[in-house]
C-alpha cells in the first residue's frame, strides 16, 4: 500500500479522522457534577500539560449533548482506565447520565469518582479555550490517585491494552 496525501478539508474529513486514529491513546472517563446530577463522558483527548503548576487538559466535542456540563464545570475528575475497564468506557460513551454503578464515592466538588482506575486526577477548572469543534479544558490537579496495572488503549477505531515491557 502506498502513502496517501490529502488536504484536511471537508471532502477528506473521514480520511483526516482515520489518520488521527493512527495515534494510539489511553482511554479516560471524565466525570463532573451539575445541578441536575452527575455526568460522565468517555474521552481519549487527555494530555499532561504542566508539572508546575500541576495542569492537565482534555477536549470535549461541542457536538456532544454533555458539552456544556464539562465546559462550565468548576470541578471534574479524569479517570485513566485499566485494561479490564472496557465496559466502563462503553457505558459512559453511550450514556453519561447513568451512575448506577457499584463503589462510587464523591470527590472534590462532589464529583463522582470511579473505582479501579489506573490513575485519577481530581481537578479544578483552570481555563477553557476554543478549539474548533471542541473546547480545550485545562484543569489544575488538586489530588491524584494511582494503582498498578495495564491500561486500556484506543487505536484505529479499536480497543486494546497497553502494558509496560
Amino acid at each position: 500500500m502506498s502513502e496517501q496525501s490529502f488536504t484536511p478539508d471537508p471532502a477528506h474529513q473521514r480520511d483526516f479522522r482515520d489518520a488521527l486514529g493512527r495515534f494510539a491513546t489511553g482511554v479516560t472517563v471524565v466525570t463532573t457534577r451539575t445541578a441536575e446530577g452527575p455526568v460522565g463522558i468517555t474521552a481519549n483527548s487527555f494530555a499532561a500539560l504542566s508539572l508546575e503548576p500541576a495542569l492537565v487538559m482534555w477536549a470535549p466535542g461541542r457536538f456532544s449533548r454533555r458539552f456544556a456540563a464539562f465546559a462550565e464545570a468548576e470541578h471534574f475528575a479524569i479517570h485513566i482506565l485499566a485494561a479490564d475497564q472496557l465496559p466502563m468506557a462503553q457505558h459512559f460513551a453511550a450514556n453519561g447520565y447513568d451512575f448506577a454503578l457499584p463503589d462510587l464515592v464523591a470527590g472534590l466538588g462532589a464529583v463522582p469518582l470511579l473505582p479501579g482506575c489506573l490513575a485519577r486526577f481530581e481537578c479544578a477548572r483552570h481555563a477553557v479555550y476554543p478549539g474548533g469543534d471542541h473546547a480545550i479544558v485545562v484543569g489544575e490537579v488538586l489530588r491524584v490517585s494511582t494503582q498498578p496495572g495495564a491500561g486500556l488503549s484506543f487505536f484505529s477505531g479499536g480497543y486494546g491494552a497497553i502494558d509496560a515491557l
